[in-house]
Order: structure tokens, then sequence, then C-alpha cells
């Protein structure tokens, strides 16, 4: 039990800082879209991709804990 709750832990650690990079970038974009039109463009198409990172990424965390979490009560 100890170790299913460390494995989540991490984890769910490692999740929070995805965010909180991904958060980083955003406002760094943010930043950028005051200036020019064509860095707005970029900032947008940039968000996009950031967007869909983070929704996959997610997935995969979500993913990856039904797994341990079948594995620990052997489903």
């Amino acid at each position: 039990m100890q170790n299913l709750i460390k494995k989540v832990r991490r984890k769910i650690d490692w999740a929070i800082m995805d965010l909180i990079a991904t958060g980083l970038v955003l406002v760094f974009l943010g930043i950028l879209i005051v200036w020019t039109d064509f860095v707005l463009r970029l900032v947008i198409g940039l968000f996009v991709i950031v967007v869909a990172y983070a929704f996959f990424h997610l997935a995969y965390k979500i993913w990856w804990l039904k797994r341990e979490v079948e594995k620990y009560f052997k489903l």
C-alpha cells in the first residue's frame, strides 16, 4: 500500500510541476502578445499547441494512475 501511495504522490507532484511550467509559458506568451501582430499569431498557435500538450499529458497521467490502481488491486 505504501508503494502505491508513493507512486501516486510522485505522479501528482510531476503533474503539478507540469501545470506550473505550462502556466509560466502561458504567462510569458501573454506578455509577448502586447507587442506585434506576428507575435500575436505565433502566440495563439503556441497556445493551442500547449493546451493540446497539457490535455495529452493529463490523459497519460490519468491512464497511468488507473493502471497502477488496477495492478495493486489485481483487477
